[in-house]
């Protein structure tokens, strides 16, 4: 799987609050919850991000609640992928089960700026830089985790395997 597009920069400890503020937590439409994604941590962010963009980020990100509305918005919003040096566990997980790709790479955020177009082979584990020409390294994608996000996260996956509609 490659997956290309622009870059939005965070910082460290982005937590789901940040993500998708609480006050909006009311819903579960992923359309809504788009609509204000990080807009605590940069408010024109949801005027700003279009499907495809990606977000780079530093140390834990995805901390605080365990609430799955936070993967739900990024991925909604038409986020392809994240990249942190770290995620908070239960983030990691959550974004695997609804089909949200993310890496870790310490390299990558801390090289890669806001606005830099990168591409990301979740094969290999290799991010490509395409602005700055520089090529850096992620932990890649266990085969099981890339089917889960093929095939649109953990209840989609589970559905074709026990073949319901």
């Amino acid at each position: 799987m490659i997956l290309k597009g622009r870059v939005w920069k965070f910082g460290d400890n982005i937590d789901t609050d940040a993500i998708i503020p609480a006050r909006y937590l009311n819903t579960s439409d992923p359309e809504e919850l788009a609509r204000h994604l990080m807009e605590d941590a940069d408010r024109d962010f949801p005027t700003k991000v279009r499907a495809g963009d990606m977000i780079i980020a530093d140390s834990n990100f995805g901390c605080g609640s365990s609430r799955e509305h936070a993967p739900i918005a990024i991925k909604a919003a038409g986020i392809q992928a994240v990249v942190a040096k770290s995620f908070a566990r239960i983030f990691y997980r959550n974004s695997f089960n609804i089909g949200l790709p993310i890496f870790e790479s310490d390299d990558a955020s801390e090289k890669i700026s806001e606005g830099d177009e990168i591409e990301v082979d979740a094969d290999r584990g290799i991010i490509k830089n395409v602005t700055k020409g520089e090529e850096y390294s992620a932990k890649p994608i266990p085969p099981f985790m890339q089917e889960l996000i093929s095939a649109g996260g953990l209840i989609e996956w589970t559905k074709k395997r026990i073949k319901v509609s």
